[in-house]
């Protein structure tokens, strides 16, 4: 005969512990279903049964638990073995995909603080500017921006986003702004990932339009940024990422008139990714981290 799958046998070993299907799918991350169809499938394969199916109970058959007994210390020193080889032999990688503005302003000037905690676990790091709301097909974590829900998704939230008018401080004095409608005699910068932001926060503060001396488009938060950081202009930045930039005075508020988006920024994994170790490593190093950022609002699962 042949040798059982060891995919099988891992699935009868997790379940004949727990004697519970459910319990079996909780710790392997697969559902109850599938541990059931693997039982069955290993069952006609050995031509015995394993399990004594009640309606509301299960249990062990004498065959399953001389199984289980014997199999039990085979497991144990796959593990121990295994685990001996990652040490010896490999290295973790995590793959961690944020949005580049997240990345220059939060998560590199923190990046060491993992490395010190982990030091035995490698970061492969993506920034290109894909769409904030969707987490990558081949990242393990995302820092993705938005509204929600991900059902499909296990998600924790960290700090709500919002923008605010700000410019070098050196241009202030000069501005003479004392209301939005002061804005319409200055230069404004705009980033085509938001086209439609200064429109909206010009809405939101009692003007049916905005009709601003000049404006300068750029293609990123990051370049409008540091263009208002130089005095090009009057930028609409995003508070929570700009925040070490306004303690550091490298930029002002021109006004303290904000504009919530409704949007949160928000670690997210797959959940079978979530499973494995360096994942949760990482998630919640970034909760821990950077979940501080907004005090009204706490990590919590399946943002809406």
């Amino acid at each position: 005969m042949a040798m059982p799958s060891l995919k099988f046998l891992k699935t009868f070993h997790v379940a004949a512990r727990h004697q519970s299907f459910k319990a079996a799918a909780d710790e392997l991350c697969i559902t109850a279903s599938a541990v059931s169809h693997q039982m069955k499938l290993l069952e006609a394969q050995l031509g015995l049964v394993l399990f004594e199916r009640g309606p509301r109970s299960l249990k062990l058959s004498e065959a399953g638990a001389y199984y289980l007994e014997n199999i039990e210390s085979l497991f144990a020193r796959i593990e121990s073995v295994t685990e001996q080889l990652r040490q010896r032999f490999s290295r973790s990688v995590a793959r961690l995909q944020v949005t580049p503005f997240f990345a220059s302003e939060l998560l590199f000037p923190n990046l060491n603080k993992f490395s010190q905690r982990y030091p035995d676990i490698d970061l492969q790091i993506t920034t290109r500017a894909t769409s904030h709301a969707e987490h990558a097909a081949d990242a393990d974590v995302s820092v993705i921006i938005g509204t929600g829900p991900w059902p499909e998704l296990h998600t924790a939230a960290l700090f709500p986003q919002s923008f605010v008018p700000a410019c070098a401080p050196h241009l202030l004095p000069r501005l003479r702004i004392s209301k939005p409608a002061d804005l319409t005699a200055h230069t404004l910068i705009a980033h085509n990932t938001r086209p439609a932001l200064w429109d909206q926060w010009a809405v939101l503060h009692g003007m049916n339009e905005l009709r601003p001396k000049q404006v300068i488009r750029l293609d990123s938060m990051s370049a409008a940024v540091n263009a208002a950081e130089s005095g090009v202009g009057i930028a609409l930045v995003s508070s929570p990422l700009a925040a070490e930039r306004f303690a550091a005075g490298k930029l002002v508020k021109v006004l303290q008139a904000e504009i919530p988006t409704g949007e949160h920024y928000v670690v997210a994994t797959r959940p079978q990714d979530s499973c494995h170790s360096v994942v949760r490593a990482l998630s919640d190093w970034l909760i821990g981290q950077f979940g501080r950022l907004g005090s009204e609002v706490e990590p919590q699962e399946n943002l809406a």
